[in-house]
């Protein structure tokens, strides 16, 4: 490892020599220097210092932006930013922040989306959702444009995922219900529909509106006329029932009965869970009225 990085060093002093050195033409020095940088970038990743090698990079994509080299110096932001989210996610995001920003400038939304979607799942693991949701929907966005459905879809999805985790239910209802409905049309995604219905009834039942849910169910059965045979359908008209009883124990039942079946996750888990939460505050200001 050691031997790696002092080649690394050995690169990155031969760059730097270049660039202050003359030459006989303005593009040689800065062509020649990033061949050296890419190098020097190469061997700090095999000696695993990375800051050192998101440091090259970062030099790398400026000497292909005086030479004019746009698509190269995009690149390399984005080399530099995979670097740094080894050991900052503060640089990593700064340095793709540029790789979308330079992608975009050349009309290449595609490659933009791909590494907004990169800076959301960063801020994902970092729990931070409401820079998650911005650039997730960025990415949505973008994929969308260049009619990417299917990506586009599933960065909105995470939208609507961490919308509700955050307690913006409206927004995670209006999403899933909108790719239910693309999804009917398609022969491979129909099958998910089911899903997404289930997951926006799970959104309206966090909201405690019985006849939000009941209206929503009835909009489904229209959307979709298979949704009222599903197990789906049925846990979520029964919750909704037990929900108007206001029966804490038939709540428990019903989500017990699904999940022997299909196992809930953990996004559906945290959801139902609030619902009884709710459902279990106010059986108790009903028992003190009594």
């Amino acid at each position: 490892m050691s031997n790696y990085l002092a080649q690394g060093e050995e690169f990155e002093k031969k760059a730097e020599k270049k660039l202050t050195g003359w030459s006989f033409g303005f593009n040689n020095k800065h062509e020649d220097a990033a061949e050296l940088f890419e190098k020097a970038a190469n061997f700090y990743k095999l000696a695993k210092s990375w800051d050192q090698a998101g440091a090259a990079y970062l030099k790398l994509a400026n000497c292909y932006l005086k030479v004019d080299s746009k698509h190269e110096a995009a690149n390399a932001y984005a080399e530099a930013g995979h670097a740094y989210k080894k050991t900052s996610s503060k640089e990593a995001v700064s340095c793709l922040e540029q790789a979308v920003n330079s992608f975009l400038e050349m009309g290449k939304l595609n490659m933009g989306a791909r590494y907004c979607k990169e800076i959301a799942e960063i801020y994902e693991t970092d729990e931070n959702l409401e820079q998650a949701i911005a650039w997730y929907e960025k990415a949505a966005d973008l994929f969308k444009s260049e009619e990417v459905t299917t990506s586009a879809n599933q960065n909105r999805q995470k939208v609507a995922q961490y919308s509700a985790q955050l307690e913006q239910y409206p927004k995670a209802i209006e999403i899933y219900e909108d790719i239910a409905r693309q999804s009917l049309n398609n022969s491979l995604l129909k099958y998910g529909v089911k899903g997404h219905l289930l997951n926006a009834g799970l959104c309206h039942l966090c909201k405690g509106d019985v006849v939000s849910i009941t209206n929503a169910l009835e909009k489904y059965q229209d959307l979709d006329p298979t949704f009222a045979g599903t197990r789906e359908y049925k846990m979520l008209s029964d919750l909704a029932s037990s929900i108007d009883d206001q029966d804490v124990g038939k709540f428990t039942d019903v989500v017990k009965e699904f999940d022997s079946m299909t196992p809930l996750d953990a996004w559906k888990t945290t959801l139902l869970l609030r619902v009884k939460e709710k459902l279990k505050a106010q059986d108790n200001d009903d028992d003190d009225l009594t």
